[in-house]
């Protein structure tokens, strides 16, 4: 529990076990689930935790509130980890109303079999609590069409959902002003590349719904409350829902044998020679996607490689294209390079995917390397490096 302001209280949660985000995601450092207690006149909770931890959960609450009910419950957004205590927040609570859109009601009835005692809000309806109103902005695709935000007019504190949110659980501090966030800014980067980063066009809509609006608290569901670093949040979701890099370079790669991993390392030497100073290179084999798309998000140019494999494309890199055309990740440069035994075919493969799926702009000439590098794919691979490194700056 932790005190935000006068009336706010933090109320949420933290899952230290959990190993993969929706199955998917990596989470060394954890991840919280947050909910928030407004005390007035009326008593309102805003969203709920994973179920799998409703009773430290409950406990929280009952710790402010003692014997008092819970009048309002408001749910912005109806995914399990945070919705998935409804149904034992109705049991300690039977008379609750729960606050919501149509599309969340919806959700509801299909997640908890409620269609009872729910009040349906539109976009820029209100709420009194007494002394606080709540007004609510519906923000659809963010990352589901049934997201809303929900804004406390008397303390200029948005109950943003997922929108702001981030990777790690909470060690101690809840507020950024009593953290080292430095952890954060990059698991910031990563949530919203792995979970949201599809939908920057629905970002941008309500991020112009809110423009103009004072804040002085952001209380998202996962990750810090964010006060001191408000204006840092914001332009960095503005950032990358209008998915704007920096210059750099990601190189990723699949190899078995060693010859695709050799062919990387001397297109990152001649981008180095070139001036493109930040440089990552992944083993697709060996780090989680997670991370590599955290890294396309970030950087403007982009090389990939790997062998012929089935006489196809090496498993891993048809999976990381599949996943990079599934975000929808816009304004990149792309190269690209294979090498093969008896059958080439992953050059022509990864230049498939860029055509029909990814539609990046290409960038120098594909390198293809049979067997092992000799003098003239070894010039390749650096002329390739250096195209990039051109494309990059330019760009």
């Amino acid at each position: 529990m932790k005190q935000i302001t006068k009336d706010i209280h933090y109320v949420g949660v933290n899952d230290r076990n959990k190993n993969l985000f929706e199955g998917l995601w990596p989470l060394p450092n954890g991840v919280s689930y947050n909910s928030y207690l407004i005390t007035d006149e009326k008593v309102c909770l805003i969203d709920t935790v994973e179920v799998d931890f409703f009773i430290p959960y409950i406990k929280n609450i009952q710790a402010i509130l003692g014997s008092r009910p819970v009048d309002y419950l408001v749910i912005n957004h109806m995914e399990p980890d945070h919705s998935g205590a409804i149904e034992l927040i109705r049991k300690y609570y039977p008379d609750v109303t729960i606050i919501g859109n149509k599309k969340t009601f919806g959700m509801i009835e299909g997640f908890y079999g409620i269609a009872d005692n729910l009040k349906e809000v539109k976009n820029g309806d209100t709420l009194s609590l007494g002394a606080h109103t709540l007004q609510f902005v519906l923000t659809p695709m963010v990352h589901w069409p049934e997201t809303m935000v929900t804004l406390d007019t008397l303390t200029n504190t948005l109950f943003s959902g997922d929108a702001f949110g981030c990777f790690g659980a909470l060690n101690g501090g809840i507020i950024d002003a009593e953290i080292n966030c430095d952890t954060f800014w990059l698991e910031m980067v990563r949530y919203y590349s792995n979970i949201v980063g599809k939908y920057g066009t629905p970002v941008q809509n309500a991020l112009k719904k809110l423009a103009g609006v004072k804040l002085d608290y952001i209380c998202s569901t996962h990750g810090p409350v964010w006060h001191e670093h408000i204006t840092k949040v914001i332009e960095l979701y503005d950032k990358m829902s209008r998915y704007e890099t920096e210059e750099g370079l990601v190189i990723c790669y699949g190899t078995m044998y060693g010859n695709t991993e050799r062919a990387a390392e001397m297109i990152a030497r001649a981008a180095s020679e070139a001036g493109v100073k930040n440089i990552v290179m992944y083993n697709i084999s060996k780090t989680h996607h997670s991370y590599i798309i955290r890294d396309v998000f970030r950087y403007n140019g982009l090389i990939v490689g790997a062998p012929t494999y089935n006489a196809g494309l090496y498993h891993e890199m048809e999976v990381l294209l599949s996943e990079l055309a599934g975000k929808d990740i816009k304004n990149h440069l792309l190269g690209w390079f294979g090498s093969y035994a008896w059958a080439g075919k992953a050059v022509g493969r990864i230049a498939e995917w860029n055509e029909h799926h990814l539609h990046y702009t290409p960038v120098g000439n594909p390198v293809e390397i049979k067997q092992s590098l000799d003098a003239s794919t070894t010039e390749q691979c650096y002329a390739l490096g250096r195209a990039m490194a051109e494309a990059i700056k330019k760009d």
